[in-house]
């Protein structure tokens, strides 16, 4: 089984809810909508967690958000894993990168994580926000030719953001910092075909439509 849920933000907790309420079964996947947040101090304690979760006997994927340590990331083996680039943080931790189709117990799932952080002034560059955090022009490259590769249909998308269409139902802004990756989503959204979208990012936890929803605490099993 596959399930989906919003940030994680590293809180330890969050896992422990998950494993006790929804009991994953090995073999079985989930996939954070970004902002993972346990690379974030890539320091001593959180590399013991990480070791942890390699006990664990489901998959721990995630798309990174904007509140990423990237370099931390970035440092570990990159590969494929099915089908699309992964960077793989432990065996069965695993970084799904921008702008690829994973197939996952027979269904296509596109990534593209990234966002904006609003708060910048109140950190610090390099150390607690990094300009990887939106995506490059290469990446967006990659992601166009990887759905042309796949017909432009996939099952599910899986966003940290949204595109501006499902912003504006939830009373928010996109900011004009993300125009180019909103613009890329915008795109997305009515001219690929696919079955759900999920996204993180915005701390909602809400169904737009039947094919669009935001993640924050709940989680989705496919």
């Amino acid at each position: 089984m596959v399930f989906i849920t919003g940030d994680t933000h590293g809180d330890y907790f969050k896992l422990q809810l998950f494993i006790k309420f929804y009991k994953p079964q090995k073999g079985d996947t989930l996939i954070v909508c970004g902002d993972f947040g346990y690379l974030f101090a890539n320091d001593k304690k959180e590399n013991s967690l990480l070791d942890y979760f390699e006990t664990y006997n489901f998959d721990i994927c995630f798309i990174d958000g904007n509140h990423e340590n990237f370099p931390a990331i970035y440092s570990y083996p990159e590969e494929i894993f099915n089908g699309g680039r992964i960077h793989r943080i432990r065996q069965n931790v695993i970084h799904l990168m921008r702008g690829q189709v994973f197939t996952i117990e027979e269904k296509k799932f596109f990534t593209m994580g990234g966002a904006y952080s609003i708060d910048r002034a109140y950190r610090a560059f390099r150390k607690s926000w990094w300009k990887e955090e939106l995506p490059s022009d290469a990446e967006y490259k990659e992601a166009l030719e990887n759905l042309a590769e796949n017909d432009m249909k996939v099952d599910y998308i899986i966003t940290h953001t949204a595109p501006r269409p499902m912003i504006y139902p939830i009373k928010k802004a996109a900011d004009t910092h993300e125009a180019p990756l909103n613009n890329f989503l915008d795109y997305l959204f009515y001219d690929l075909e696919y079955e759900h979208w999920y996204c993180g990012h915005w701390h909602e936890d809400r169904d737009i439509n039947d094919k669009f929803s935001f993640l924050w605490y709940r989680v989705i099993s496919l």
